[in-house]
């Protein structure tokens, strides 16, 4: 049971994709919480009607995250129990929330972190690629400074993992086989889901694979060490 005399915010990961993949400490939290922080409630209504949550949501995203901020944090100095979650995964990681955590710490407010699915870690345990030392990018710039970050990635001798949405996946994978044509990578989609799915290849090659199917949701990309060679 989470004491309820003094506020404090949980940061809760939740699925991916599959409903299953959620911990007993983070659906009794969710049950236990004042209100739920999450980016969007018809996304997060589903999650809490599968598993028969009533606390209520509450809309936190990139949109307002801003202007919600001290509005949360008086609550939770009120000795309100807030849970922040995502759409799917881990909070704050390419996601909203890092300026309330910040701020909240700020304050000396608890925060409590619940671990679970990231679609990230997740990826590079079935990628087959080395993990001893990566760097995540998370989503690179849509228009100003991508090709200079890009320029960047191409050269870090680490593993690098990127998101990617589907509606830029195949232009991601043309711009990495101009500027690192020979470098070995995996593609991850679906993760956790039905049509889960692990590429592997040069850019091209993924390229080829990936071909013009029907695709869903975001995509993980990861470019194995500068030097490494899949034997």
């Amino acid at each position: 049971m989470i004491p309820k005399t003094k506020g404090k915010i949980f940061v809760v990961a939740t699925p991916i994709g599959n409903m299953e993949d959620i911990s007993l400490r983070a659906l009794r939290t969710l049950k236990e919480a004042d209100i739920i922080l999450c980016e969007d409630t018809r996304v997060s209504g589903k999650l809490l009607k599968h598993y028969e949550i009533e606390t209520k949501l509450v809309p936190f995203n990139a949109r307002n995250e801003e202007r919600k901020i001290a509005e949360v944090i008086s609550q939770i100095e009120s000795g309100a129990i807030v849970a922040l979650i995502s759409d799917a995964g881990t909070p704050t990681i390419s996601d909203p929330g890092v300026r309330l955590v910040n701020s909240c710490l700020q304050k000396g407010i608890e925060v409590t972190g619940i671990p679970g699915p990231n679609a990230a870690i997740l990826a590079l345990s079935i990628a087959g690629i080395p993990t001893d030392s990566f760097v995540f990018e998370g989503f690179l710039p849509q228009k100003k400074g991508r090709k200079k970050k890009l320029k960047e990635i191409c050269e870090e001798k680490r593993t690098v993992v990127l998101y990617e949405s589907v509606y830029r996946i195949e232009k991601l994978l043309d711009e990495l086989e101009e500027f690192c044509p020979n470098r070995f990578a995996a593609l991850a989609r679906e993760l956790t889901k039905k049509f889960e799915e692990l590429l592997r290849g040069t850019p091209a090659e993924l390229r080829e694979k990936l071909g013009k199917q029907q695709r869903k949701g975001e995509f993980v990309v990861i470019l194995a060490p500068l030097d490494w060679i899949n034997r």
